[in-house]
């Protein structure tokens, strides 16, 4: 996770390195942008050049964290060129140069810049301002949970009428194929149909409300092995096929999994990096030990590689024991798995 912090003022330079330290502290990568002449107060601060527009440009691109100590009028006018949608812009914070006032701008849901003003505020001892309308009426965000539970929203459109429902009184229906755990939001009531809910499934058809928000879980891993050198289509074409087969959208797969010796695969790295699909790799020990039995067995592979299946055991251990939706499949030199892990609803896991 990356952060960028701009200051314009010493006060406001000295508040950016005591905010770079916290952040670190919870696993940010951070860069202090501060004016020129005040980058001589501490060897962390970098200097803002050329100039601040083209520093937001490029963090904006880069980071998933914003935060602007100072005027919020100079964050807007930084940012207002490069935003782009509420799906896909970063968090952006301002802080007001004493550390009083801790606004999220953008992002406050589904960037997680609400959630973000609570913590720094709470490191500073200042005040989050927030205005969304859930959250000033201690109503449930279905973007915000979705967000923090690795969800893909199926509309915003949709996801506003769910919010709109729960602002005029609701109460709006719960559906979901996973087990539920815990108690439900006010304002939410686990119902078969209605006319507005939320849905929560891997399926593409489950609509069961009038006006249904599908949220669908990150929770598809893919274990795959190739030969050396395949190219990236070969694999692509293996796993777009299996997936439509089972009807899951790709950007459910969490991950792919395969073993440490493929570190170098081009046509696989490519593959994993051009899908934005982070990829672990396994030693053949890790893979021996998968959770699990009656895994396809190959001597050649025993041989080659240390173990005698790659891609059912690497989708087995990077799903945490889940479940094998599709066992070894080949084609064009290329051995895929896919598996999905064990999943519940749970609304009291809000943090």
């Amino acid at each position: 996770m990356k952060a960028v912090l701009f200051s314009f003022t010493r006060r406001g330079a000295r508040l950016s390195i005591s905010v770079q330290s916290y952040l670190k502290l919870c696993g940010w990568q951070v860069r202090a942008l501060t004016g020129k002449k005040f980058i001589s107060l501490d060897s962390k601060l970098e200097e803002i050049e050329p100039d601040l527009v083209s520093c937001t440009g490029q963090a904006f691109s880069e980071a998933e964290l914003l935060v602007f100590i100072g005027a919020s009028g100079i964050a807007v006018r930084s940012i207002a060129p490069y935003i782009k949608s509420k799906t896909t812009d970063p968090a952006v914070l301002v802080i007001d140069e004493k550390g009083q006032y801790v606004i999220p701008l953008l992002s406050g849901h589904i960037g997680g810049a609400n959630q973000m003003s609570r913590k720094l505020a709470g490191y500073l001892h200042g005040q989050p301002v927030i205005t969304t309308a859930t959250d000033v009426n201690h109503l449930f965000a279905v973007d915000e949970w979705a967000a923090r539970n690795h969800m893909v929203i199926s509309s915003m459109r949709e996801a506003k009428a769910f919010s709109a429902g729960l602002l005029d009184g609701g109460p709006v229906g719960v559906y979901s194929d996973f087990p539920v755990e815990g108690a439900l939001p006010e304002g939410l009531e686990m119902q078969p149909s209605g006319p507005l809910g939320m849905a929560v499934t891997l399926s593409q058809d489950c609509y069961p409300f009038a006006e249904t928000v599908v949220l669908r879980p990150r929770i598809i891993h893919l274990g795959i092995g190739c030969r050396k050198d395949t190219p990236e289509e070969a694999i692509s074409r293996l796993v777009l096929r299996e997936l439509r087969r089972l009807r899951i959208s790709l950007n459910l797969v969490a991950d792919i999994a395969t073993i440490d010796i493929k570190k170098q695969e081009t046509g696989l790295l490519h593959f994993a990096r051009n899908n934005a699909i982070p990829i672990h790799f396994y030693s053949a020990e890790q893979l021996n030990a998968a959770p699990g039995l009656g895994f396809a067995s190959s001597r050649f592979v025993q041989k080659t590689t240390g173990t005698d299946n790659v891609c059912e055991r690497a989708a087995v251990l990077a799903s945490r024991g889940g479940r094998l939706l599709l066992h070894k499949t080949v084609r064009d030199g290329v051995t895929l798995a896919i598996a999905c892990e064990e999943f519940c609803v749970n609304f009291e896991m809000m943090e």
